[in-house]
């Protein structure tokens, strides 16, 4: 049985519409009985370490939660992810005490019927994933959508179509799935997620935040956020420079976006989800990467923002 209610289409659209042109709050603005983030790094920054070596990594840097790449060929690939090694992870969070936030995975959306087909079951295999490490309180599934800028007035309404498909799925095991506007993906400005989001018109299909995507593009986080508030299940941080067509991806800190800032923003918008790391393939794939000195870096540049987000760190 569902956990809740499906909304009409003109419910949704008056809930999304009333969220964005809703003026942002006061900074202190408290939200009552918020649930207090938790600052996290994904392992998709992490692909070198074995799984139970990254939880305890994270956890002696400081971090409180992590977010599980199941992408295909790694350690977590929701296809080979056996019941004995998610026995192990499950015990290594607990050991760590450490949340489980997300689960990424990285499916385009359009494709042939046979890609279409095996996205789906992917995506039911991560929910099957998410439910056996919290069937209380599962984490999320999290993914880009893919295709080109240039695309998007041609592939929208595929979107829509293919996205309700998915939406479907995870409404049926109860698991959210929360997808990215990306700098180099049809989806790339937060009007168009929000549009599609809309289209779908499915409570179980959301928005995931990334605001270095929107930063290339020259765009205020405020402005960004009047588009997207109220949608947005998942964060990730990271920084960026350059511009649409040729920009790269920097660890939090190394850039000019404003954490404190940011969180503030977040939280005057009511987002009370975890704000989790994504180091970029850009930077992990470089000779020389260390996973563990990304992770300690990041976590120095961002800890101190938090306490503008109400958020908790050790």
């Amino acid at each position: 049985m569902l956990k809740q209610h499906l909304l009409s289409r003109r419910d949704w659209l008056l809930a999304t519409t009333a969220a964005a042109m809703t003026t942002l709050l006061p900074v202190g603005f408290a939200v009552e009985n918020k649930r207090r983030p938790l600052l996290g790094f994904s392992l998709y920054g992490m692909k070198t370490l074995a799984l139970s070596e990254a939880l305890a990594q994270c956890a002696t840097v400081g971090y409180r939660c992590v977010e599980l790449p199941v992408l295909a060929d790694w350690p977590g690939d929701s296809a080979k992810f056996s019941a004995a090694a998610q026995k192990e992870f499950r015990e290594g969070l607990a050991k760590h005490k450490l949340r489980l936030t997300a689960l990424m995975d990285n499916l385009p959306l359009l494709g042939d019927e046979a890609k279409h087909r095996g996205n789906l079951q992917r995506l039911k295999a991560a929910a099957e994933i998410a439910l056996s490490i919290s069937d209380n309180d599962p984490p999320l599934v999290e993914t880009v959508l893919g295709s080109k800028p240039a695309e998007w007035e041609t592939v929208k309404q595929q979107f829509v179509d293919r996205l309700g498909e998915w939406a479907r799925v995870m409404q049926q095991a109860e698991v959210k799935l929360a997808v990215k506007a990306h700098i180099a993906n049809a989806i790339q400005r937060p009007d168009q997620l929000a549009w599609v989001l809309a289209e779908v018109n499915n409570p179980w299909l959301t928005a995931a935040y990334d605001f270095s995507h929107f930063e290339l593009q020259k765009m205020d986080s405020r402005d960004t956020l009047k588009f997207l508030a109220g949608q947005i299940t998942f964060v990730h941080v990271k920084d960026a420079q350059g511009e649409p067509g040729k920009f790269q991806f920097l660890l939090p800190g190394e850039g000019t976006i404003d954490y404190s800032r940011l969180f503030s923003t977040l939280a005057q918008v009511g987002y009370t989800g975890d704000i989790v790391v994504e180091v970029s393939g850009q930077i992990s794939s470089k000779a020389g990467y260390d996973p563990i000195a990304a992770a300690k870096k990041s976590y120095a540049a961002l800890a101190p923002a938090m306490k503008h987000f109400g958020g908790e760190t050790p």
